[in-house]
């Protein structure tokens, strides 16, 4: 298993990254699933130093998005981690409009994905944004008018590589005819495998897949679930499993959890060595 992974042919990224959504709130007050992305953290000097321990640790991808936090998660980061590291990457998304806490509207009109790609490079304090993304597709603007206000946006040297987010083979497929796809950032975990086409379409064509909420929740993580017993077999925590069952799956998988929590950083950090058998990774697919 390759520890990293090339995103667009020359984005040399490790493949365990941070999803720097959760950093939002008060992480205690609702599970991961069900957080507005509201406000800003109720610990931001916390929050700053995750963001710094996770790059020293290693990680060189981060993701975070306009929407959060109405875009305070983005001046979050660049409070952390500007001036960036050399080979540290940001990742952003842009197509998603906020009204109220509990709304999230895909925008796609492409004097909008301009304007918000605008705001994020001045919140993000660069230049060049290394990967921007099309947080949801509008279904109201024809997916190739939303790819291409990306593509003006890279042929303007404003943004390094295109992904997209929530998307089908079919739109992906749609939208390379436009420009090249880098990422694709679905929802995708040892339980919840429904993007399984798109798993595989993106490893058929090079195209990094960066699957939100990693870590999946339930049952069948508790204690004489199998996950607990492959987990014990190799001396890792059901997280470490699940992530490495991931990072096997498929090369171009690039985990991307999220956490409060320096421990719980360090943990997800650790599955980049758990070492899973043919019959262990078997026995953990069969979990779907």
């Amino acid at each position: 298993m390759t520890t990293y992974f090339l995103l667009g042919g020359d984005l040399r990224v490790n493949r365990l990254g941070y999803g720097a959504m959760r950093l939002s709130d008060d992480p205690a007050s609702r599970p991961a699933d069900q957080a507005h992305i509201w406000r800003a953290p109720v610990e931001r000097a916390a929050a700053v130093a995750l963001l710094r321990r996770a790059v020293e640790l290693g990680v060189n991808l981060i993701d975070t998005a306009d929407s959060y936090t109405l875009g305070g998660n983005e001046e979050l980061v660049a409070e952390a981690l500007h001036p960036y590291r050399e080979g540290v990457a940001v990742a952003t998304k842009v197509g998603v409009a906020r009204p109220g806490p509990t709304e999230w509207v895909p925008l796609g009109r492409p004097e909008y994905l301009r304007q918000q790609a605008e705001l994020s490079l001045r919140r993000l304090r660069v230049e060049r944004i290394d990967l921007l993304q099309l947080h949801a597709v509008d279904p109201t603007v024809p997916l190739a008018d939303q790819v291409g206000a990306l593509k003006q946006l890279r042929d303007e040297g404003k943004v390094r590589h295109i992904g997209l987010s929530k998307v089908s083979v079919e739109q992906l497929a749609e939208a390379a005819q436009v420009t090249p796809i880098a990422a694709v950032q679905n929802m995708y975990n040892l339980v919840a495998r429904e993007d399984e086409d798109v798993v595989g379409y993106a490893a058929a064509n090079d195209i990094a897949y960066l699957p939100f909420f990693p870590i999946a929740m339930g049952g069948h993580t508790g204690s004489g679930s199998p996950l607990a017993g492959v987990a014990s077999e190799v001396g890792a925590t059901p997280a470490q499993t699940m992530l490495a069952w991931l990072l096997r799956r498929s090369p171009t998988i690039i985990p991307i959890p999220g956490t409060t929590s320096l421990a719980h950083l360090e943990e997800n950090l650790g599955a980049l060595s758990v070492k899973l058998s043919d019959e262990q990774y078997e026995r953990l697919s069969a979990l779907s």
